[in-house]
């Protein structure tokens, strides 16, 4: 059952990458929803009373229901708005497992980017966050790292540009064909990123023309149709909601996973950021959902991703 009353709340900030891939994603559905502007960096008490603690960016909320990471946040649009399809063609298992290294080393590789040409001139409390949850617990080393590679780590992003230009060689307008599809969302915000925030970054594409014409189709799609919302409304949209029943399990799930039991959920990285504990409503190959009681919202499903989180035992 999917609450149709409830209205698609992504809680984001406008320079955010990810967010930039969800709010595109929301483009291709043609989609309407609220934007609820969050800090960009902790603390963050207005999203973290939802997620239970998890403070990365975009979170979505539909009511009572919080969706964590892109990940779920894409699994549940083509859920609830099945068309325009995410998978215009049948290699929706292949292009999930090419999202995994947009999403992961690609992107990584475009932070390690930004922020290491960025040197001295990042605010030192955004680059203490930042550094910490990419850099780990020696950041300061990571970001230094990062300046003094920043040759190197071109070469490594030029590699995949190349590639992905000759894909577009055949004349397609997006990424799987005439149609856009979730893969261009999750390789979008990367390109996005490094044209926006790395100053060498326009002149760095411009090698690449046939992924600049891509590029402005995949900006003209735009963002669906968004209004702006205030955090404390969306508090109140979680309190007079009721997440969806979920009722799913897996018998052959690796960690014996299954409803009733208490877990904590956090990325699958020492990024220094804090499990969110919660009562297991269901687990599958691909999301696990957390049943969590606040006074200030009552009861909301916080679901999270299975690919790079981990789900631990309290």
């Amino acid at each position: 059952m999917t609450d149709t009353t409830a209205e698609m709340i992504l809680h984001n900030y406008p320079q955010s990458p990810v967010a930039e891939k969800a709010r595109i994603a929301f483009g291709i559905k043609g989609l309407t929803w609220r934007s609820v502007e969050i800090p960009r960096i902790p603390p963050k008490p207005m999203l973290t009373i939802l997620t239970g603690g998890y403070r990365r960016t975009p979170v979505m909320q539909i009511g009572a229901d919080v969706y964590c990471d892109s990940q779920c946040i894409i699994r549940e649009l083509e859920r609830r708005h099945p068309s325009p399809t995410f998978f215009p063609t049948a290699d929706s298992g292949f292009l999930w497992c090419l999202s995994r290294w947009t999403d992961g080393a690609l992107f990584d590789l475009g932070v390690r980017i930004v922020l290491g040409s960025a040197g001295d001139a990042l605010p030192a409390d955004f680059a203490e966050d930042r550094g910490r949850l990419y850099f780990g617990p020696d950041w300061a080393a990571g970001l230094r790292q990062a300046n003094s590679a920043l040759p190197h780590l071109a070469s490594q992003m030029r590699a995949p540009l190349h590639w992905l230009d000759d894909q577009l060689g055949d004349g397609r307008r997006f990424l799987s064909g005439d149609a856009p599809a979730a893969i261009d969302a999750q390789f979008y915000h990367v390109v996005w990123f490094i044209r926006g925030r790395w100053d060498k970054g326009p002149a760095f594409l411009s090698e690449f023309t046939r992924i600049e014409r891509w590029e402005a189709a995949v900006a003209a799609i735009g963002h669906g149709t968004m209004t702006e919302m205030d955090a404390q409304d969306a508090i109140a949209d979680a309190r007079t909601h009721d997440p969806i029943p979920l009722d799913a399990g897996d018998p052959l799930d690796p960690q014996g996973l299954a409803p009733g039991m208490d877990v904590t959920v956090s990325p699958d990285l020492d990024g220094g950021e804090q499990p969110v504990e919660g009562t297991v409503v269901c687990a599958t190959v691909d999301t696990i959902t957390l049943r969590r009681t606040d006074p200030d919202i009552g009861t909301v499903h916080v679901h999270f991703p299975r690919a790079g989180y981990r789900v631990d035992g309290t």
